[in-house]
């Protein structure tokens, strides 16, 4: 009898799996799967800031760009799928910068009273989600900037390229260089420069491409990260506090995350070497104007480093008070926890919060900095209280540039070009060229008139392949933070 009952289980257990597997297959997403089609009569935004062109057609074959112009002059290949699209507009595939394949499901439920118990905060990864969303959202290609299940991100980059699951292309940052004392529970502590050096390299040979210092690492462990990063000829970002902005320059960082205002402590009055000050830099930031002698010596310091700058302005942004606007779409993609979780900690964003300051701070930096001919990049940073999610926040981040001060033309190409080029990427991806992969969005409406217009997708490219977004959001609904 219990074998009997054991024999039924298993198999109750197979069919339930082989259902689950069927409802997800990777094939239900796909839109378009031809190997030469024509998008016809859409506006074209080209990432590269020129003016959107109307009336064009957009040829692809086998996965790349074949032709861009006007409608009338097209050649069109024997055969080909005719797509009409008037009233759409085409743009490159985004290039999130600062994207995560981990979420902080319940912020709210950990942080009691402002403290964290031990271990620390625990963040859950969601590999299932996650890639859906971004994917949906017009992300083809993706830097995770930070991982706390290595061996996992690794697995989804590895099952995405064999075609095995939809999502980006990821470029994946190997685990936190970071040094005591540390607030995750998952991430580990440098106990020296000897250990940073042994960690880039170990995590080079597993396949990591690219490194993220963080908020407590000594100056003498970043040298020696950045030097071996280097020495693989990869690329290394920080989120800093211990370490100020220009010391990172100096040493020869690649990239600075978040902008200055939040992550930059050079300003801190007394600022201990190699510690991180009790409320970081926010406070002193706060009095120093975006066009006076300091921060214009930073931006000049930056600029002539070819220091990069990515921009997430949609994490801050949570916990500025009133914002963002809720949506439904992103309760409709959380677990109830995660729901509860982020509508809790967003009540406790108290009404004379400095965020609303700081965030315009930060949005006049990045404007400043961009002008000065720094590279500006983008990324949502779906962690914080939870309000930011993969993907719907990478939309945001450009809606969030414009209200910076950037056209959208020109936050397009923050979002698309100007990640190609800090990824070294910039022939194949990033802009909609002939000759290049068909990374490309085709939204509904026309989001250089109206930036909220670029949440209107309905078919995400990826080398040729359209992926349906709504379906791929549906397959995702109620369960970030969970998987």
């Amino acid at each position: 009898m219990r074998l009997l009952f054991l024999f039924a289980s298993l198999l109750v257990t197979a069919i339930t799996l082989a259902q689950i597997q069927k409802a997800s297959s990777f094939g239900d997403f796909i839109s378009v799967d031809t190997p030469v089609f024509v998008l016809d009569h859409v506006r074209v935004i080209d990432g590269t800031r020129m003016p959107p062109k109307e009336n064009q057609a957009v040829v692809i074959a086998n996965g790349k760009i074949q032709f861009i112009g006007e409608d009338e002059s097209a050649q069109i290949p024997a055969g080909a799928q005719r797509m009409e699209r008037s009233g759409y507009t085409v743009i490159p595939g985004l290039v999130g910068m600062h994207n995560h394949l981990f979420y902080t499901d319940s912020y709210a439920v950990q942080a009691v009273d402002g403290t964290i118990g031990e271990p620390g905060l625990f963040i859950a990864e969601i590999p299932y989600t996650a890639p859906r969303l971004y994917l949906a959202a017009g992300v083809t290609t993706m830097r995770t900037t930070g991982s706390v299940e290595p061996y996992t991100d690794l697995k989804i980059k590895t099952r995405i390229d064999a075609n095995l699951m939809p999502g980006p292309a990821i470029d994946v940052t190997a685990p936190y260089l970071e040094g005591a004392p540390t607030r995750f529970a998952q991430m580990h502590e440098l106990s020296g420069p000897d250990d940073a050096k042994r960690m880039v390299d170990y995590w080079a040979a597993e396949g990591m491409t690219s490194y993220k210092a963080y908020m407590n690492i000594t100056r003498e462990e970043l040298a020696i990260a950045i030097q071996h990063a280097h020495a693989h000829k990869l690329k290394l970002t920080g989120h800093l506090c211990s370490v100020t902005w220009p010391e990172a320059i100096a040493l020869g960082i690649d990239d600075l995350e978040h902008g200055p205002v939040f992550t930059d402590t050079e300003f801190v009055l007394d600022k201990k070497p190699d510690l991180c000050p009790a409320g970081g830099g926010s406070s002193q930031w706060a009095k120093h104007e975006v066009n006076g002698p300091q921060v214009q010596e930073l931006i000049h310091n930056l600029v002539s480093h070819h220091v990069a700058v990515t921009s997430t302005l949609p994490v801050f942004e949570a916990y500025t008070p009133g914002r963002p606007r809720l949506q439904a779409r992103t309760l409709a993609a959380m677990s109830a926890e995660s729901t509860q979780s982020y509508l809790t900690a967003r009540a406790r964003v108290a009404l004379d919060a400095p965020m609303t300051a700081l965030l315009r701070k930060e949005m006049d930096f990045e404007l400043a900095f961009a002008k000065a001919g720094g590279l500006l990049l983008a990324g949502p940073d779906p962690t914080g209280n939870g309000g930011v999610l993969p993907g719907f926040g990478d939309q945001r981040e450009i809606e969030l540039l414009v209200e910076a001060g950037f056209t959208p033309v020109e936050a397009i190409q923050i979002a698309t070009e100007n990640g190609a080029l800090y990824l070294g990427q910039q022939d194949r991806i990033g802009t909609l060229a002939p000759g290049k992969q068909a990374d490309l969005v085709l939204i509904k409406g026309d989001p250089s008139k109206r930036i909220d217009e670029i949440e209107n997708i309905e078919t995400v490219f990826k080398a040729g392949i359209g992926y349906d977004s709504k379906k791929l959001i549906d397959s995702a609904r109620g369960q970030v933070g969970i998987r």
